[in-house]
């Protein structure tokens, strides 16, 4: 008789942890200010999640002190333009 093998289960993914929190939101020029965790660059793929916020980003401009700049230092506030409104307490996420 063959042997039964058990079946493998597959692993459940790990949660995602955020890279990144929104600490304000200017409407009106459509730019959020967000606290990296980690280095971040332009042309990175983002997640904004929150309560009523869900939607991914590529990052086409940022800037720190009114300055552009290509990458986000880890634990800066960088201001970055984005598609939809974000909510203060929206969480980042790598979506790449």
């Amino acid at each position: 008789m063959p042997e039964k093998t058990a079946a493998k289960k597959p692993k459940a993914p790990k949660a995602a942890k955020p890279i990144g929190m929104v600490t304000h939101f200017y409407s009106n020029i459509g730019v959020a200010i967000v606290k990296f965790k980690k280095e971040v660059g332009v042309g990175a793929r983002v997640h904004f999640k929150g309560v009523t916020t869900d939607f991914d980003e590529t990052i086409t401009s940022m800037q720190y002190d009114h300055k552009p700049i290509e990458t986000a230092p880890k634990g800066k506030e960088i201001g970055i333009k984005v598609k939809d409104k974000v909510r203060e307490g929206d969480e980042v996420f790598d979506a790449s």
